[in-house]
């Protein structure tokens, strides 16, 4: 999934004349800050500098996984087309984007952001680009939500991980509180991530919300560790990209987890593909997550005929019906 080409053009001209050797090392902070998870009180993007290296960087990246995330939630709502989104932790509007892609009849977008550096960018990336009225708003996710106007759609991206695990539970409760409709909120694809998005899960599942995506049922992770539930798209690295990390290798693949969890129920429960399908001659073996709320392993053969047919088409993260 490439950024739309309307916010890769826009990134290109304010990537165009940064100096190469000043990009490399704030990609580095900024990846090492991520790695860490760090919680310093300091704001990974306070600077200029900082921004710039996420949108060439960490952006491609976080909008594959955002888009991959709302595509899930539109496939177990097919019904549902917000008119509102309220996105907390926006970054540069990576959500807007993909939100504004996947639902062109979008109105009105509230984004906020607690960077100064970070808002600046995100209203030069969608002037005269995105259509939905967009209002940015100067605020910490966790003590400046209180008084938003509730949304549609709202979201929290690559946001959790910055903040005090004492924190979540009022944040989370207050974020379903502005939900008109649908909640989503995507992490990380590690092992700590994934444990943030269980306890929001089961947060939201005792507040009455609804299981869309990505698991089918609503009964407790059939996962243990050491295993985890995550998901992965493969992103192209831009040329810049791949200089400002000194990378070899072309692509990169993001792994994320994400929950979608609604007021109304999904419009159908689908099998959920876990892990990379196994494939051979005549045969694939996908690890599912089952509406029943089992995980196993499925061999499909030829001998299955349009089951087989459907089991070699799926990929990891895939519904199968």
């Amino acid at each position: 999934m490439e950024l739309p080409a309307a916010l890769r053009q826009a990134v290109d001209r304010l990537l165009e004349k940064v100096p190469l050797p000043d990009l490399k090392q704030a990609a580095k902070t900024l990846s090492d800050r991520y790695r860490a998870e760090l919680r310093d009180g300091r704001l990974h993007m306070a600077q200029d500098m900082a921004v710039k290296a996420y949108l060439a960087t960490r952006m491609p990246a976080t909008y594959a996984a955002v888009r991959a995330s709302l595509d899930a939630l539109a496939e177990a709502r097919p019904d549902f087309a917000p008119a509102t989104l309220l996105d907390v932790g926006a970054g540069p509007g990576t959500v807007l984007w993909a939100t504004s892609d996947l639902w062109p009849e979008l109105e009105l977008a509230t984004l906020l952001e607690a960077s100064a550096a970070v808002r600046k960018v995100g209203e030069t990336l969608a002037a005269d680009a995105i259509t939905a009225r967009t209002v940015w708003r100067a605020g910490d996710v966790t003590t400046d939500i209180a008084d938003l106007q509730s949304a549609d759609l709202v979201t929290c991206a690559y946001v959790l991980d910055e903040i005090a695990p004492a924190s979540l539970p009022k944040m989370v409760d207050r974020l379903w509180q502005l939900t008109r409709d649908t909640l989503l909120i995507v992490e990380p694809g590690t092992p700590a991530g994934w444990l943030r998005i269980l306890a929001v899960r089961a947060q939201l599942i005792a507040a009455g919300a609804h299981v869309l995506a990505p698991c089918p049922h609503e009964a407790p992770c059939p996962l243990k560790p050491p295993d985890w539930c995550h998901f992965s798209r493969r992103v192209a690295r831009s040329r810049l990209h791949r200089l400002a990390k000194e990378a070899e290798v072309p692509w990169e693949d993001e792994k994320f987890i994400y929950v979608a969890a609604s007021r109304q129920p999904a419009a159908f429960r689908a099998a959920r593909v876990v892990a990379p399908p196994k494939s051979g001659s005549g045969k694939v073996v996908l690890k599912l997550c089952e509406a029943n709320g089992s995980a196993s392993e499925r061999l499909f053969t030829k001998r299955d005929g349009d089951a087989f047919k459907v089991a070699r088409r799926a990929d990891w993260g895939d519904s199968m019906a």
